[in-house]
């Protein structure tokens, strides 16, 4: 990289571009000194170079709005230039629902205003658009109100430029802004209360009716402003880097920015209930998502001296970090280190990235990306971040009853990775009374999963001598044995089951064709025996074969998927199958999970099987005591899912390659054409005004583009026809997991109880227990993020025992993944909705249940 681009690139930092300097003001001195002088040679490449840092790395933006200042003085076009390059990246973000394009790029206008390279009355204008579309919105006569989430977008960005232009505005266009907060206001009065209902981490809190008191997201944002606003605009997390060259930025020209248009919303009328109603609500919030969540961990004290601005600040500095550095984890390690705020903010760092990782419906990354960046987090900061983990930990430890399910699975997963990464080291005696718990506690649950993550990972000798400091814990480990292979000739038995495995072996060893294995199975296992030992003997023969790893499985499957599927061929015999597989890999769920899912995988069995035999007696069992069957059920879920989705992108790429294909038929039809139109007759004689050899090519070419799409037309036609099946099979394992939730459910929840949600069945279960209020780890009351203080304590001390009983534990469990399930996969259920009301949602499902999906849907539960 040549010096300009590595002086814009580091610029801010701590870097040897810029020396042992750590003045701003040197760094835009430098900067600006070289570019000055590159100006002529590089100046569009300067120019795009600039607006990709600053779209990029939008933490430093301040620094090149003050750039774009200085060089404004030397250089009006190329700003102009800039400017009009900037309006059509942002008309472009709006066009194309880019909602992270709009708010950087409103926030870099916003600081070019700063730095007198752009009008004022320009962003304002861009404001008043904004709010007039917003309020037109959330009219009902007028708009949609489905769409507010859009109109709270729009608001949100307006709000989110001012602390970094907020003083400037006001003191240059002070009638201006005072009309926009009217606005702001006027439009806060008539949009509706959001609710995190279904969304928020922790179960109790999402199933409270809250009152106006409890502020949304924007709410508070607005609130936020208004503080600011009263202390006279001063931010301390936003450098104000244009004031070091006030008095040379004065002089310099600003320039307009032109007009820009809000996209257009669906024409769709307003429906103010109803399955449409919750169609088109699900698909604006899918569009306008909630940047965060707040999850608050640790208490207010631990950052008592933030003022509530600077943590909206931080948090819009450490997500657009996240954001633009996805897949570099180390770049976004060392860049959320070096922001440039003057304060320490660990703890708001952890919380903030803790709220990804556990963000509902899903985090907008792969958690695995979280848990690299957590670790390299560690390792930047030794002597602070590795205990602010380890508090978050403990403060998510002691609230785990009431953390939402899928946040559980999802923090066991991240935490047994980040441990793995640590030499496996933690205070594990500070849990050991999780033993003088139930099996069934959620804590003891944690520790259990944690632990067998952690031997998938390493091996479990590493795992049990880990644990040396609380030896108890050795009796959550799962069990060290390998497959339960017992066709075996080892302990000098041998039955007809054993022969008939044996023979299997040596057939498979010899490499037999596959034809003739299944022969013999037909004439000399089937002809013999029952199918359960035909089965038990094929599938524990070849399982023992390919126990050896991942690899071996894979190969065995590949091999000798036509041996089990012509024993295998229907739904019922698929059961058998999956059992015997959970059979033979008792002690190792890992290999019982991959196992069935590479079956799925190569059509051995459905995923309907795959459902019925999670809802066996067996397996409905340990619902609340084991991941194990959970584990199973997700990835069969996730494989049609992923089938479909892949489906979907398929048939939008081929679609669009068919656009392309289109213009090029026509363009290579109208070059033959326009060569045919120059074949004259004259006196009756034709005269060649072409080479005959070029026509010939022309007419090949054109009927091998007519040819590709053709072919791409044909392609889209047997997606279409893969899509349409796959769309049913996606239906009827919705119906059939619906239907199998409620009816354990219906079997085990208590007769008459009039209980509706989930809060107030844990309330007639659970006693409140005290919670010790000088516990650091103890996770304390936000603003926006109500969490009730009286939620169940489930053992935080070692004194204390769980106190919910094992059959409400299991009722607790079950209505949680019924949620978490409905959430996840919100958008393919409400595509078959209609089916699911009338068949599964009924007026004799138990209420809890229809609750729980409702409330996954984020749908009222009068509608269901």
């Amino acid at each position: 990289m040549n010096g300009w681009r590595s002086l814009i690139l580091r610029i801010g930092d701590k870097s040897p571009e810029y020396g042992t300097s750590s003045d701003f003001k040197d760094h835009i001195e430098t900067c600006f000194g070289v570019l000055r002088r590159e100006l002529d040679n590089s100046q569009t490449e300067i120019l795009e170079f600039l607006l990709t840092c600053a779209e990029q790395l939008p933490h430093k933006i301040p620094f090149y709005g003050t750039l774009i200042g200085l060089i404004n003085l030397e250089n009006e076009d190329f700003v102009k230039r800039l400017v009009e390059q900037t309006r059509s990246k942002f008309q472009d973000a709006l066009d194309t629902g880019n909602c992270n394009g709009v708010r950087i790029l409103m926030r870099l206008m916003t600081v070019m205003m700063c730095s007198k390279a752009l009008q004022p009355n320009s962003l304002v204008d861009v404001f008043e658009i904004f709010l007039s579309s917003a309020a037109t919105t959330v009219d009902e006569e007028k708009g949609n109100p489905l769409w507010q989430p859009c109109a709270d977008f729009y608001i949100t960005c307006i709000l989110s430029c001012l602390p970094w232009g907020g003083a400037e505005l006001v003191e240059q266009v002070p009638e201006d802004i005072e009309r926009v907060m009217v606005g702001i206001e006027a439009y806060l009065s008539i949009r509706k209360h959001t609710s995190d209902s279904g969304l928020s981490f922790f179960e109790n809190d999402d199933e409270i009716e809250r009152d106006l008191n409890n502020k949304d997201f924007l709410e508070d944002l607005w609130d936020r402003i208004q503080v600011l606003s009263s202390n006279g605009w001063k931010v301390e997390s936003v450098p104000r880097t244009h004031l070091s060259f006030e008095a040379q930025l004065v002089t310099g020209k600003s320039h307009a920015f032109g007009t820009v248009s809000c996209s257009n919303l669906p024409n769709s009328p307003y429906v103010p209930s109803g399955v449409s109603f919750g169609k088109e609500k699900h698909e604006a919030e899918l569009k306008y998502p909630q940047r965060i969540r707040r999850l608050n961990i640790f208490p207010s004290s631990k950052m008592e001296d933030l003022q509530p601005i600077d943590r909206f600040v931080v948090e819009e500095y450490l997500l657009d970090v996240l954001l633009y550095f996805n897949g570099s984890r180390k770049e976004c390690a060392s860049f959320m280190v070096g922001l440039p705020v003057s304060f320490r903010y660990e703890y708001l760092m952890a919380e903030t990235i803790f709220s990804q990782l556990l963000m509902l419906p899903q985090p907008p990354f792969k958690p695995a990306y979280y848990t690299l960046v957590i670790i390299d987090l560690c390792k930047a900061l030794p002597g602070a971040f590795p205990a602010v983990v380890a508090g978050a930990v403990r403060a998510l430890f002691e609230k785990i009853a009431d953390l939402d399910m899928e946040c559980r699975t999802r923090l066991i997963l991240w935490f047994s990775h980040h441990l793995s990464n640590f030499q496996f080291i933690w205070p594990w005696e500070e849990w050991a009374y999780v033993l003088d718990l139930p099996r069934w506690a959620p804590q003891r649950v944690f520790v259990q999963e944690v632990l067998e993550r952690e031997v998938r990972l390493s091996y479990w000798d590493k795992v049990k001598q880990s644990i040396e400091n609380a030896p108890g814990l050795e009796e959550l480990l799962p069990p060290k044995g390998g497959p339960n292979f017992n066709l075996g000739a080892e302990d000098g038995k041998e039955n007809n089951e054993h022969l008939l495995s044996g023979q299997l072996n040596d057939m498979v060893k010899g490499k037999v064709p596959v034809r003739e294995i299944i022969s013999w199975i037909d004439e000399s296992v089937f002809s013999n025996n029952s199918l359960e030992v035909t089965l038990r003997v094929v599938v524990q023969t070849l399982l023992n074969i390919g126990s050896k790893s991942f690899t071996h499985l894979i190969t065995v499957l590949e091999r000798y998927g036509q041996v089990i599927s012509k024993i295998c061929p229907d739904e019922d015999k698929q059961i058998m199958l999956i059992a015997e597989v959970s059979s033979f890999w008792k002690s190792n769920t890992q290999m019982t999970a991959i196992a069935i899912d590479r079956m799925m995988s190569y059509r051995l069995v459905s995923n309907l099987a795959i459902v019925r035999w999670v809802f066996s007696e067996e397996n409905v069992e340990q619902f609340h005591t084991t991941d194990r069957p959970w584990e199973v059920l997700r990835n069969a879920v996730s494989k049609t899912y992923n089938r479909i989705s892949d489906l979907r992108k398929e048939i939008t790429s081929l679609k669009r390659n068919i656009s392309s294909a289109e213009v090029a038929a026509n363009e290579a039809k109208a070059e033959v054409d326009a060569a045919e139109s120059k074949l004259a007759l004259v006196d009756g004689e034709p005269v060649i005004g072409e080479n005959p050899a070029r026509l010939n090519r022309l007419k090949l070419r054109a009927e091998k583009a007519k040819d590709e799409l053709v072919s791409i037309q044909e392609s889209v036609e047997a997606k279409e026809a893969l899509l349409a099946r796959a769309t049913d099979e996606n239906e009827a394992l919705f119906l059939l997991l619906f239907k199998s939730f409620s009816n354990v459910l219906t079997d085990r929840l208590p007769k008459g109880s009039g209980a509706r949600t989930l809060r107030e069945w844990k309330s007639t279960q659970v006693e409140e227990m005290a919670v010790d209020p000088e516990e650091s780890s103890t996770m304390e009351l936000d603003n926006e993020n109500q969490i009730p203080q009286n939620s169940q304590s489930n053992g935080g001390k070692k004194s204390a025992a769980y106190n919910v009983g094992e059959k409400e534990q299991w009722c607790i469990t079950t209505l949680s993944y019924v949620k978490a399930f409905s959430r996840q996969y919100a958008t393919e259920i409400w595509a078959h909705i209609e089916k699911l009301d009338a068949e599964v949602l009924t007026e004799g499902a138990p209420p809890l249940f229809r609750s729980a999906v409702c409330f996954g849907l984020r749908r009222p539960i009068n509608e269901a």
